[in-house]
């Protein structure tokens, strides 16, 4: 059973934390669904300031990405790789940080509230799998710090897809 814990001190006890339930969440659960739906739920809960959180599929015979378990209002449906924020960190396969949305050449508005971005590929024995999208209604919201946990955190979640 998950117990909600308040994420006090310093963001790197916070992140460390989200990590471990994470990993308690998803141990020994294989169905994918579940595991992302659970994901984007514990970092909704855990993040400050967003507005949505969530996963982006590849799908390989349209070459899109296609929209998955999510926290947040509706959202674009299909991403083009190389398209938006999204589709291009799917396609160079880096994680991108985007302090202000509006200055992304081809940055694609599912939110008007959204103002920056942090998007972090999602990739398995060298397979993109999809991505990580979390957006925020401030500009500046994401940090090094959050990129550096961000991938960790993906890192944890790859075992289990």
């Amino acid at each position: 059973m998950f117990k909600v814990e308040k994420y006090e001190g310093s963001k790197e006890n916070g992140y460390s934390l989200v990590r471990k339930q994470l990993k308690a969440l998803i141990e020994g659960e294989e169905n994918v669904v579940a595991n992302l739906s659970n994901a984007s739920a514990l970092l909704n809960q855990f993040l400050d300031n967003i507005n949505w959180v969530g996963f982006y599929l590849y799908e390989e015979k349209s070459n899109q990405l296609v929209l998955g378990p999510f926290q947040g209002l509706p959202a674009c449906i299909r991403i083009p790789l190389g398209r938006g924020v999204c589709g291009t960190a799917a396609e160079k396969r880096e994680t991108l940080l985007v302090e202000d949305v509006s200055k992304f050449p081809g940055h694609i508005a599912c939110d008007a509230a959204s103002q920056s971005e942090i998007v972090v590929p999602i990739v398995k024995n060298d397979t993109l799998i999809g991505v990580l999208d979390i957006d925020s209604p401030e500009t500046f919201r994401f940090d090094k710090q959050d990129k550096e946990k961000l991938e960790e955190f993906v890192q944890e979640l790859v075992k289990h897809i």
